[in-house]
């Protein structure tokens, strides 16, 4: 608008002046050096030979223009570097070089100087070069970049590494380990880890992820070496990882490394590829040999409590019988007639001269091979 509202009285003022820039009263515009019609002349051209520059007429529309484009744009006559015009009322080269720098300076430092740490998060501060600070959760002010720069640590996150990798970079052979049975077991395991200083972590080790694997490979086969095969592939596994995690904490923190060690997890346990087959016959002996022995000892507690339980019998009938030692034999006698006749068939007849039915053993026999008693019983009968 600033631009409009300047060419707009300057294109009155061409309008209202009603001589062209070449001069006044005429339809057009020669361009000779003189007109014998009357028509106009170029003001640059010189003169005709003898006659001075007239001095007597006004500026015309042109100067005008030219004057007032000065006094609003400043010296210069109205154009910029190189020759080239420049709009009345619009910056110099200067002051866009001096707000273009302006802008990159605040975009430099906003960008560069202000951090926003997680709440998971530590910054962690050096300037130029050297550990400055560490910057805690929240939007947080430094020096711009490169005197200060500032890396942002994640100390929450629970990290796992697998071994063997889980992206093959590592050797087969690199999980078998040697038993203090001198046998080989091949192992597969895990480890989680979190960063507990983030100091540390960022400046003691080169290479903190690489130095973790090697600890933990060195700690699980110096623990495998003290371990036997039925350990490692049996309940002392639960010993072993807790070994691992401890040996695995003290080196780490000799080396100020900024790990905790959360974890070791033996996720397999076997025996090699080569041997696999042999080692499964001996494993399915092992387990046969432990079904017997439990069966045995089974049978060995089962027979142990009836016997416990005959001699506390034997121990109240015996005090019984010092209490009444005839009363106890009759009981006694009584108890174990009951328990043989009652196997066998039998007829008991108590009024003399009754004989019986002739079938009636075979009726109370429920075999269909019973042999029959009744001649015996009925010669029994006729006896008496």
């Amino acid at each position: 608008m600033t631009i409009f509202s300047g060419w707009f009285p300057r294109f009155t003022i061409q309008n209202a002046d009603s001589k062209g820039p070449w001069g006044g009263g005429g339809n057009g515009g020669g361009s000779g050096d003189d007109d014998k019609s009357g028509g106009p002349r170029n003001p640059w051209a010189q003169p005709p030979a003898g006659k001075p520059r007239s001095t007597g007429a006004g500026p015309s529309a042109l100067d005008e223009f030219l004057k007032r484009a000065r006094g609003a744009g400043g010296g210069g006559g109205g154009f910029g570097s190189g020759g080239r015009p420049r709009i009345p009322g619009a910056p110099s080269a200067g002051q866009l070089w001096a707000i273009g720098v302006g802008i990159v300076l605040v975009a430099w430092i906003g960008l560069t100087s202000f951090h926003s740490i997680g709440p998971q998060q530590r910054g962690v501060v050096t300037t130029l070069g050297r550990y400055s600070g560490t910057l805690e959760p929240g939007i947080r002010f430094t020096l711009p970049a490169p005197f200060v720069d500032v890396a942002k640590v994640d100390v929450a996150a629970i990290n796992t590494d697998s071994f063997p990798d889980e992206n093959g970079t590592e050797s087969p052979n690199d999980k078998l380990m040697l038993t203090s049975d001198q046998n080989i077991v091949d192992l597969d395991y895990s480890v989680r880890w979190q960063i507990s200083n983030p100091q540390d972590f960022a400046f003691q080790i080169d290479q903190p992820r690489e130095t973790l694997r090697a600890t933990a490979q060195s700690a699980m086969r110096a623990v495998v070496a003290t371990a036997t095969l039925d350990d490692a592939i049996g309940s002392g596994r639960n010993a072993m990882e807790a070994q691992v995690q401890q040996s695995m904490q003290d080196i780490l923190d000799r080396y100020n490394a900024g790990i905790r060690i959360q974890g070791v997890a033996i996720k397999g346990a076997q025996a090699p590829a080569q041997v696999a087959d042999a080692f499964k016959e001996v494993s399915a002996a092992q387990q046969k040999a432990q079904g017997d022995i439990s069966k045995a000892r089974g049978y060995a507690q089962q027979v142990l409590a009836k016997a416990q339980g005959e001699a506390a019998a034997f121990d109240v009938i015996y005090a019984q019988y010092k209490l009444a030692p005839e009363v106890t034999r009759r009981r006694m006698y009584y108890d174990t007639m009951e328990q043989v006749l009652s196997k066998s068939d039998k007829t008991i007849i108590e009024s003399p001269g009754v004989v019986p039915y002739l079938p009636l053993p075979r009726v109370a026999r429920s075999g269909p091979d019973a042999t029959p008693v009744a001649p015996a019983i009925q010669a029994q009968g006729a006896a008496q």
